[in-house]
């Protein structure tokens, strides 16, 4: 997957939106203010910060060591860092960041929620 690639799907999800609150090189995606993915999109090899089950970030870690590391600067525990330089599946990688869209998604309080489901 491309930093392209991995931009345009992040924004691809439903209110997604793409901020620079810490440098212009990180962007943090974010949906209703709150961060799903953060990255440097020109970073190489490129990594993508995303949100995770505690017991799958775990299970991840140990299936692809190396690749998908405890989340850098993030609670470790919520947290991991997936490394995109085309070793992992890009199907993979679409899971995790849809996964961590819904992970956030699910934490938003009942009216946020509703108003994702509207068109």
């Amino acid at each position: 997957m491309t930093p392209r690639q991995l931009r345009a799907f992040c924004l691809s999800f439903n209110a997604a939106v793409e901020d620079f609150p810490f440098t212009p090189e990180t962007s943090v995606f974010k949906v209703l203010g709150k961060l799903f993915a953060l990255t440097n999109l020109d970073a190489s090899p490129l990594k993508v910060n995303l949100k995770c089950d505690p017991q799958d970030a775990i299970r991840l870690r140990d299936q692809y060591p190396g690749l998908i590391l405890p989340g850098y600067h993030m609670n470790k525990r919520h947290w991991n860092t997936v490394t995109v330089d085309g070793e992992l599946p890009d199907r993979l990688v679409r899971e995790l960041v849809e996964d961590s869209y819904d992970l956030v998604v699910a934490g938003l309080p009942r009216a946020e929620r509703l108003r994702l489901d509207r068109p």
